[in-house]
């Protein structure tokens, strides 16, 4: 196999635009807000797309720090353990709005999925805050992302940079349908690679799935399909890993 690069959007703020992003209701900053009651210990769920990532695991550590400066927080922290398991965070989210949490974060999996446990807690007088990934038409307190499809033009024009002038191939091994953070990097890689008129993407169809075993599985079946090419998207953890353990197999 020819030489190839391998390109990785794996962490939120890889590529330096690690903007936040804020949606529906806000306040102004200038204003001087009123602090919570120091006597009543705020119950805030965080709720991650998965227990196994070292990303999530950073954003536990954060939310954790969070609360410890804080000092009026209990984080309670709970999601599930794959990453395509909808039916169990949606149900994480019901049981914290059954709770009555003083209020959720959360980096909901799929981005249609969620809409409708998300708009029951926000019914019930629970303010939801979400991260990382993005939900379709529905408003909630804050949004706080990287620009995901900026970060994946990024990489797609540091991509074009590296192949140089000669005709190239590239495979974009996507992460996986509803993921909407992974799909605007995706489609941003894409895009920047369309001003290239020497590179061809042969495959951008394929998906890694939520683990690194699937990942390995997708990325030997393009191997296989494809004996000669020259550059590799993956965009998160799980999809790189499981390329580079089949690259290395290879």
């Amino acid at each position: 196999m020819k030489r190839l690069v391998l390109f990785s959007l794996a962490a939120v703020a890889l590529l330096g635009c690690g903007s936040s992003e804020t949606g529906g209701s806000t306040s102004d900053s200038s204003a001087v807000s009123t602090p919570p009651d120091a006597a009543k210990k705020l119950r805030i769920a965080v709720i991650p797309k998965g227990a196994t990532h070292e990303f999530w695991k950073s954003i536990h550590e954060g939310a954790d720090k969070a609360a410890a400066e804080l000092g009026n927080v209990e984080i309670i922290w709970k999601g599930p353990m794959k990453e395509d398991d909808r039916e169990d965070q949606i149900k994480v989210v019901e049981d914290f709005t059954t709770q009555k949490v003083d209020g959720i974060v959360l980096a909901p999996l799929d981005d249609t999925a969620l809409r409708i446990p998300v708009d029951e807690a926000q019914k019930s007088g629970i303010p939801v805050v979400i991260i990382d990934s993005g939900l379709k038409d529905i408003v909630t307190v804050s949004f706080v992302s990287t620009d995901n499809y900026e970060a994946g033009k990024r990489g797609g024009m540091h991509m074009v940079e590296m192949l140089g002038k000669e005709p190239k191939k590239v495979i974009v091994l996507r992460y996986q349908e509803g993921s909407a953070s992974t799909t605007e990097r995706e489609n941003g890689f894409l895009d920047a690679l369309k001003t290239a008129s020497n590179i061809t993407v042969v495959s951008s169809n394929q998906f890694a799935g939520s683990t690194v075993e699937t990942a390995q599985k997708a990325s030997e079946n393009l191997l296989a399909a494809f004996k000669q090419f020259d550059g590799v998207l993956c965009p998160n953890e799980s999809s790189t890993f499981g390329m580079m353990r089949a690259l290395q197999d290879a």
